[in-house]
């Protein structure tokens, strides 16, 4: 609307603006432009591009995105829009009910529901209409938290932008003029970059998508976000550095004083003091929780000498003093490199400046004597300490908490009722922290049936956890911290430090594993799954009158057979094993304890439905299980409840598994193949150079034989690969021959699957 002051654009500015054409960013969509014509408010240094100037904009508008409400038109936002991720501008639609925002750029454009035809991905891409954080999977490879695009069969996901370019010749200037490379044009190229290119972008140093802007004169190159979206010439902000930084856009190497990391182009840099930092450091934040300590930790800039010789207590590596990073107000030494404090897996994404820290009372009982506490999970009764003194009780005297027996440990019992607990399950705190949770966990007394999984080592089980919204973990697997020191490997502790290069094979059930704690000294390469990290140490069962130990494997090869009692077959003595302390015995780990060792006898569980009662298998006669046909061999055994006839199972594994049943996942480089079949006898495994998988077992009481032949695709290369067979289980790590002729994860993305295979 022309008026005699300017041009009067009242849902962008309150004031009238003047024509102008000047080489600006605009507030309006927050974008740059080759051709930046539009309107101009000196008294508010206001710029909007003509292009939106132009737009018809609407107070409120419906949009796919967020299809539940619809968006108002707002003014200033220091928030990012959730569909595209980029910092808004001055202009934004926004939810208020839902706190959800738009910036101006995205609200004018509907990207599609699906993705059919994406390049660089072969399935489908859905639009998600929830926020999530996720990291992107395109080139960008960036962390995300707005609405992106999701593969469900690979569980992987994208950034908009990555993946959708809506008429993007037409879009984008075949030429630009760019601040940042002011000396030439910057032209449109498509594909490949230029083989004498890194391929990156100058400013953000990520690698370059289809679409990108560059110099041949100078060997200048930049992607479209840095494009349209450039970053700040300069930057002032008293936390982070007294002075104004500016933007060096060249390559330079140089030493980040807020991470103590290299970088390798467009610093933001003090010329006063030599102040450099990396762009992404600029917006690290001042108060933080991590999962690996109960106090905030606090951004410092320079950690000081104090730290001239302390690690990072994340990733075990020494931290350069004299750059900045976290530390604990509390704790003398503890100290964090900013990049790893800052990480998805250990920081849960929430700023606490300005959040009052709350004292919180995690203590899990009362004393009431010198012997006696009342626990908030038994509040009918107080409960009385019993000393161990050597004393081993029966598997009938268990732990209301872990569930495992009471074994030759102190412990608290109920004198009115049966409930006891470990001394060490007693003193769990009600809340606390884990590495492998970003948020706090609460100690939960399950009175649920429903038998829950531990997200750690996946044991299943009905007696307390940690929990924090659908992250369950047991008590042994939650009360786990670092330094963990295990007797397998008392010379050095051990911690949890997640590595992509790994094939994470744990040293005490030889088995790719999700999470495991690993050795940090030297080449040792020693790993421990949290499942092998919590068995009990000694045990009772009825093979043996006597006490039995966890042997950790004999170190040199033994001279004989080394024979389970239990299942009557062969022992490795390499691997773990219980014993008794005459060593006559060397029994299976599997076949003392069982797949159920979680799970409480005398007790109910609910398993898929169906309602069980947990039986402790010490009658002189075993039943029968109704599923794999043989004997229950295992400490506990299933009921099943409500049948015309008494139904039995085993195990776990036949409760919640099919017999038999093959189970694949696979990396870049290798197959692990799970055969599980119970009560398997005279297995034969054969894996052929060309990629063909035989085997062959007996099962059940009536013998019955078990063939199968796989096709693994390729060639695998045989010597390299690794083969175990279990009583109930034969687990395989093969080794492809040539990784580079597997196209692709031929099973389908990250394992484990279930694969339907013709038995004979």
């Amino acid at each position: 609307m022309e008026s005699e002051g300017g041009v009067l654009l009242p849902l962008f500015h309150e004031h009238p603006m003047m024509p102008w054409n000047d080489l600006r960013k605009g507030n309006c969509c927050g974008g740059y432009e080759s051709q930046s014509e539009g309107y101009y408010c000196k008294l508010c240094d206001f710029f909007v591009h003509k292009k939106c100037g132009n737009d018809e904009l609407s107070q409120f508008i419906d949009h796919p995105s967020h299809p539940n409400h619809p968006l108002e038109l707002r003014h200033e936002s220091n928030n990012n829009c959730d569909l595209c991720g980029w910092k808004i501008a001055k202009l934004f639609y926004r939810c208020q009910m839902c706190d959800f925002d738009l910036d101006l750029h995205c609200a004018k454009r509907q990207p599609p529901n699906v993705i059919d035809n994406f390049e660089t991905h072969p399935h489908k891409l859905i639009l998600l209409k929830e926020r999530t954080k996720f990291d992107c999977s395109a080139k960008c490879g960036k962390a995300g938290g707005g609405l992106p695009y999701k593969c469900d069969e690979c569980d992987v996901a994208f950034h908009v932008d990555c993946v959708w370019h809506p008429e993007a010749k037409l879009n984008y200037s075949p030429e630009v003029n760019h601040p940042y490379h002011s000396l030439h044009p910057l032209k449109l190229l498509t594909g490949q970059p230029p083989d004498y290119s890194d391929g990156k972008c100058r400013l953000c140093g990520t690698e370059v998508g289809e679409y990108f802007y560059h110099c041949s004169s100078c060997n200048f190159t930049l992607d479209l976000p840095c494009v349209l979206h450039p970053p700040p010439k300069s930057f002032a902000d008293p936390k982070v550095h007294d002075h104004q930084l500016a933007l060096l856009p060249r390559l330079d190497s140089f030493t980040c004083n807020a991470c103590g990391l290299k970088g390798d182009r467009s610093p933001y840099a003090c010329f006063d003091c030599g102040f450099m930092t990396h762009q992404d450091c600029l917006g690290l934040p001042r108060v933080i929780n991590i999962n690996r300590h109960d106090h905030r930790v606090y951004r410092t800039t320079v950690l000081g000498d104090g730290a001239m010789n302390s690690v990072c207590e994340v990733c075990r590596k020494k931290v350069d003093w004299t750059c900045g990073g976290f530390s604990c107000q509390r704790c003398s030494g503890y100290v964090v490199h900013s990049k790893c404090a800052t990480r998805k897996d250990v920081w849960n994404g929430k700023e606490l400046e300005g959040v009052p820290e709350e004292e919180e009372d995690t203590k899990p009982y009362v004393v009431i004597d010198d012997n006696t506490i009342h626990h908030f999970s038994h509040k009918e009764h107080y409960l009385r300490r019993i000393h161990g003194n050597g004393i081993l009780y029966e598997n009938n005297k268990r732990c209301n908490a872990c569930t495992h027996p009471i074994g030759l440990y102190s412990f608290y019992d109920c004198m009115d009722c049966d409930f006891s607990l470990h001394r060490k399950c007693a003193e769990c705190p009600k809340r606390r922290r884990h590495v492998l949770h970003n948020d706090r966990l609460t100690l939960v007394t399950n009175k649920d049936p429903e038998v829950f999984s531990c997200y750690a080592c996946y044991r299943r089980s009905n007696g307390f956890m940690y929990k924090d919204g659908d992250k369950e973990l047991d008590v042994l697997c939650g009360s786990i911290s670092e330094p963990f020191v295990h007797p397998s490997h008392p010379h050095h502790p051990l911690y949890y430090i997640p590595t992509e290069n790994d094939d994470k094979i744990c040293n005490g059930c030889n088995i790719q594993k999700r999470h495991v704690l690993r050795c940090i000294e030297g080449d040792c390469r020693f790993k421990l799954c949290f499942k092998c990290a919590t068995q009990p140490k000694v045990v009772k069962h009825r093979v043996d009158d006597h006490p039995l130990s966890l042997c950790y494997g004999e170190e040199e090869e033994a001279s004989g057979k080394y024979w389970c009692d239990i299942c009557e077959t062969e022992t490795e003595s390499k691997e773990w094993f219980y014993t008794c302390k005459d060593q006559r015995a060397s029994l299976h780990r599997e076949c003392v304890l069982g797949d159920s060792t979680g799970l409480m006898p005398r007790t109910v569980a609910k398993i898929w439905g169906t309602s069980c009662e947990v039986v402790l298998n010490n009658s002189v006669t075993r039943p029968f299980c109704s599923r794999c046909e043989s004997r229950c061999m295992y400490p506990i055994y299933f009921k099943l409840l409500g049948r015309t006839s008494e139904t039995y199972l085993c195990s776990v594994s036949c409760a919640f598994c099919r017999h038999p049943e093959v189970k694949w996942a696979e990396t870049t480089d290798k197959i692990f193949l799970t055969v599980v079949l119970a009560d398997s006898r005279e297995t034969k495994v054969n894996l052929d150079p060309e990629g063909v998988f035989d085997f062959s077992a007996k099962a059940g009481h009536e013998n019955h034989v078990y063939e199968l032949k796989l096709e693994l695709h390729d060639k695998v290369n045989v010597e390299e690969s690794k083969i175990n067979i279990g009583v109930r289980n034969i687990f395989c790590i093969i080794e492809k021959a040539e990784p580079e002729r597997w196209n692709k994860l031929i099973r389908g993305g990250k394992g484990p699957h279930y694969v339907k295979v013709d038995w004979d």
